[in-house]
């Protein structure tokens, strides 16, 4: 289950990379947080505002966004995000969502969240399972 965490953990370090590039053609001063931040995992000094990258290769075969509330019976993601946008990828498709829109998406839909243990995780985790057809209406 390590080795599953270090993997998800480098897959999600190379798209947030991956996005920084992307986002300094526009906003020089852009930057990856390095270590823990629950808030955001790319900061725009220049707009004031935070990013959040979020890989689901596994939403290739789901056809479901994991969208996560809590983690250990603590808030995470997107109870604890302060990130203005999230751009959700499967590394095929790329979609910006403001964060606002995300939630709308929840409770316009009547979604109920889920528990359960993810792949490397060892703790309970609440989520969303967003249908892709779904979530990709709310995006930019």
């Amino acid at each position: 289950m390590i080795n599953t965490f270090r993997q998800d953990l480098d897959t999600g370090k190379k798209y947030e990379t991956k996005i920084l590039s992307i986002i300094k053609k526009k906003y020089k001063n852009a930057y990856i947080v390095e270590g823990y931040c629950k808030e955001w995992d790319i900061f725009v000094p220049e707009k004031n505002f935070g990013i959040e990258v979020k890989f689901d290769g596994k939403s290739k075969d789901t056809g479901n966004i994991v969208v996560e509330t809590h983690f250990n019976n603590k808030p995470s993601a997107l109870s604890t995000t302060k990130a203005k946008y999230w751009l959700i990828t499967d590394g095929i498709f790329y979609k910006w969502f403001l964060v606002n829109d995300i939630k709308k998406c929840i409770t316009e839909n009547k979604l109920k969240a889920v528990e359960f243990v993810g792949r490397g995780d060892t703790k309970v985790k609440k989520a969303y399972l967003i249908k892709k057809n779904v979530i990709l209406k709310y995006s930019l």
